[in-house]
């Protein structure tokens, strides 16, 4: 008798990925244990960490006071495109988008309670650490407050991060996708170098705004993400 064909057998469903909220939950152990050991590391006063400081921004002092022109660039971007109060507002029009969307309701409180959180953090970690600025005879710039974390930088790393990861989230074009990507990269890493090269940063506080950042931008993830029961959870996730 001849034999009947089979059909072959359908392939196994792929294996989901790391669920996002603990793929997050690792990122902010890491980022956590980071910013804490540099924050120990700056309160302290550890020798090394202030003998690299000062040697980056005597250096980065220099340049600023003999090529004006670049200075005068720093103070443009730092003042106005990476200026914390410019990235909030770009917050604030995201959050206005994901309002209108009606059923983003969700992620656009989170949105803007996140920035928030970032500013009270920043704020009471400058105020508990105290940490001098940089003090030159012949000034390029100014600023106000602590200097550790740099508000700039925690800023700036909060923001894009988010910003980052609702684009991704929401499925954006591969063209969308890598612009916003690289103006975020640019973003986040201009601001740090011109805060040390107008002399009001050390570099130290420029990597504890990233880490800050990226923390809070982690812990964030982890909140929107993590698992929700009940009928709302649709809806949540909608958003």
């Amino acid at each position: 008798m001849r034999d009947r064909p089979t059909t072959p057998p359908p392939p196994p469903p792929p294996s989901p990925g790391r669920p996002p909220h603990r793929a997050a939950a690792r990122a902010a152990v890491v980022l956590g244990a980071c910013s804490v050991l540099l924050l120990v590391l700056v309160a302290v006063r550890w020798h090394p960490l202030l003998t690299l400081d000062g040697d980056i921004a005597r250096a980065a002092h220099r340049w600023a006071v003999r090529d004006r022109a670049v200075t005068r660039a720093c103070r443009v971007l730092t003042d106005w495109v990476w200026d914390p109060l410019t990235m909030r507002l770009v917050c604030a029009a995201a959050v206005v988008w994901l309002v209108r969307r009606r059923a983003a309701w969700w992620t656009a409180l989170w949105l803007a309670a996140t920035v928030a959180v970032a500013t009270l953090v920043q704020q009471s970690v400058k105020a508990a650490v105290g940490r001098p600025r940089p003090v030159w005879p012949d000034p390029v710039d100014s600023a106000h407050y602590a200097a550790f974390p740099s508000g700039h930088a925690l800023t700036a790393t909060v923001v894009c991060g988010l910003l980052l990861w609702l684009l991704r989230r929401s499925g954006a074009g591969r063209v969308l996708w890598r612009t916003a990507v690289t103006a975020a990269v640019v973003s986040v890493a201009g601001v740090g170098v011109t805060r040390v090269w107008l002399g009001v940063h050390w570099a130290s506080d420029v990597v504890g705004g990233w880490l800050f950042g990226a923390l809070l931008v982690a812990l964030a993830v982890l909140v929107h993400e993590r698992p929700r029961k009940g009928p709302g959870t649709a809806e949540h996730r909608r958003g």
